[in-house]
C-alpha cells in the first residue's frame, strides 16, 4: 500500500517506506513533484538516487517531458518466455549452453559483424518502415547507422543481462525460461544525451533547481524532435530485445533439439507513453517502472543471483497503473566495488553459471535491495504469476 508525502506541489504517492529512501532521492522526489508540468508522481519500492529523477519513479506531465528523467537507455526493459523443457532437459554442464549463448549474442562492446536478418525474428515486421526513419533522427546520429544495425541484437553491460531460468513452484515446477534485459544500446544513449542538452539550454528551464530536470512542452519544436527520436529508441530497444530473445532460442534449441517456446512477454521499464489518467491526458515516464494495466504481464527481476518474478498488472490508477521494474540498487557500483570481492560474489552466486571475476562484482547480489521486500511492498499494484531462479546469467 502507499504513503502520500506531502511538502509538495502534488502528493507523492510512495510505495516505499518513507524513512527508507536516502536524502538525496527524496530531495530529487520533491523537486520533481514541484515542477509546474507535473500532474502526478508515483513512487515504486526500489526507489533509488539517479540522475534529476530517481530510478522507480512514475511521473505524469501535463504537455511535457523530462529527456533525463526518462535516461540514457531509452526503451530499456526486459523480456521471457516460457519454454517446454524442464530442469532435467538441460545439459549437466550448464556451461556449454552458457557459452552457446555467448556465441550467439554479443555482450559487452562487441557487436553483430553481419547485422542479424530480420527473417530470424518471429513476430516482428515493418523493418523497411522502421529503418527509413533513422534518416530523420537528430542530425548528430546521422553516421551512427550502420553500427545501430551491428548492435542490434546484442546485450550490452551494467545490469544487462542474459538468463536461463526455472520456475520454483506450483505444476510447472522446474519449467525452463529464458529471460533477458537490455535497451536501445549506444544509439538511444546518444540522442538522449543530444536531446537533454538541448533541454538544459532552453530559457524556460533557466530556474529549475536542477537542470536534469530539463523540460520540453508541446507545441515546440525541440518537443516535436524529441518525440520523434525517443518513440524511434523506444521501438530499436523492443526490436533489440525481440531479436536478442530469438538467437537466445535458436542457441537453446541447438543444445537442446525440439524445444517449443510459448508467447514471449515483453516490457519497457525505461520509456514515455501517451496515456490518459483521471480524464487527464498526460505524458507519462516511467523511470525503473513496468506498466501493470489490469491484466497486463510483466517481468520483476531481482540480482544475478536471488531470482525474478513474472507478474499480472491490478491496474491501480493511484500509481498511474504502474510496478516496480525490479529490486533497484541499494548502493552505487562504486561502494559495491569496494565492499565486496570476486569470493563474495562466487559464494552470493552459487548454483549459478555466470561470471563470477572483478568485472561484474558491482553486480552483486548484495549490491542490490531484497526482490522478496520489493514485490511485498506493492501487492495492490500486481499479482504474482510465477517465481523464476535463475541456473545461468550471462553478464556483459
Amino acid at each position: 500500500m502507499h504513503t502520500a508525502v506531502d511538502g509538495a506541489r502534488v502528493p507523492i504517492r510512495m510505495w516505499a517506506d518513507p524513512q527508507s529512501v536516502e536524502d538525496a532521492a527524496m530531495r530529487q522526489l520533491h523537486n520533481v513533484a514541484n515542477l509546474p508540468w507535473v500532474q502526478g508522481l508515483a513512487v515504486m519500492p526500489d526507489v533509488h538516487y539517479g540522475k534529476g529523477a530517481t530510478v522507480g519513479s512514475v511521473i505524469a506531465m501535463r504537455e511535457a517531458v523530462s529527456p533525463a528523467a526518462v535516461g540514457v537507455d531509452i526503451g530499456c526493459g526486459m523480456s521471457a518466455v516460457r519454454t517446454s523443457l524442464t530442469a532435467t532437459d538441460l545439459p549437466d554442464d550448464l556451461g556449454v549452453l552458457r557459452r552457446r549463448i555467448e556465441s550467439a549474442v554479443p555482450v559487452g562492446f562487441a557487436m553483430h559483424r553481419t547485422p542479424v536478418n530480420p527473417a530470424r525474428v518471429p513476430g516482428t515486421g515493418g523493418w523497411q518502415q522502421f529503418w527509413s526513419g533513422f534518416a530523420h533522427l537528430h542530425p548528430g546520429v546521422r553516421d551512427m547507422q550502420d553500427r545501430a544495425r551491428a548492435q542490434l541484437g546484442t546485450l550490452g553491460g551494467g545490469n544487462h543481462f542474459i538468463e536461463v531460468c526455472l520456475e520454483q513452484s506450483g505444476p510447472d515446477a522446474d519449467r525452463v525460461w529464458l529471460m533477458l534485459h537490455s535497451g536501445s544500446r549506444g544509439i538511444g544513449n546518444e540522442l538522449a544525451k543530444r536531446h537533454i542538452d538541448i533541454a538544459r539550454r532552453l530559457p524556460h528551464n533557466a530556474d529549475l533547481p536542477d537542470p536534469d530536470l530539463a523540460v520540453f512542452v508541446a507545441g515546440t519544436p525541440e518537443m516535436q524532435a524529441y518525440r520523434r527520436d525517443l518513440f524511434w529508441a523506444q521501438d530499436y530497444a523492443a526490436r533489440n530485445r525481440a531479436t536478442m530473445l530469438s538467437l537466445v532460442q535458436l542457441a537453446l534449441a541447438d543444445v537442446v533439439p525440439g524445444t517449443r517456446f510459448d508467447t514471449p512477454i515483453s516490457c519497457h521499464h525505461n520509456y514515455v507513453a501517451e496515456e490518459v489518467h483521471d480524464g487527464v491526458e498526460v505524458l507519462v515516464t516511467r523511470k525503473g517502472a513496468i506498466r501493470a494495466g489490469s491484466g497486463d504481464l510483466g517481468i520483476i527481476p531481482g540480482s544475478m543471483g536471488t531470482g525474478s518474478y513474472i507478474v499480472r498488472g491490478l491496474g491501480n490508477t493511484r500509481s498511474f497503473e504502474s510496478a516496480s521494474h525490479g529490486a533497484g540498487r541499494r548502493m552505487s557500483r562504486t561502494k559495491a566495488r569496494k565492499t565486496f570481492t570476486e569470493a563474495d560474489l562466487a559464494a552470493q552466486t552459487a548454483g549459478v553459471e555466470c561470471r563470477k571475476d572483478g568485472g561484474v562484482v558491482d553486480e552483486i547480489p548484495a549490491a542490490y535491495k531484497d526482490i522478496e521486500s520489493v514485490i511485498a511492498a506493492q501487492t495492490d499494484l500486481v499479482e504474482v504469476v510465477t517465481h523464476l531462479k535463475q541456473v545461468i546469467c550471462v553478464k556483459g
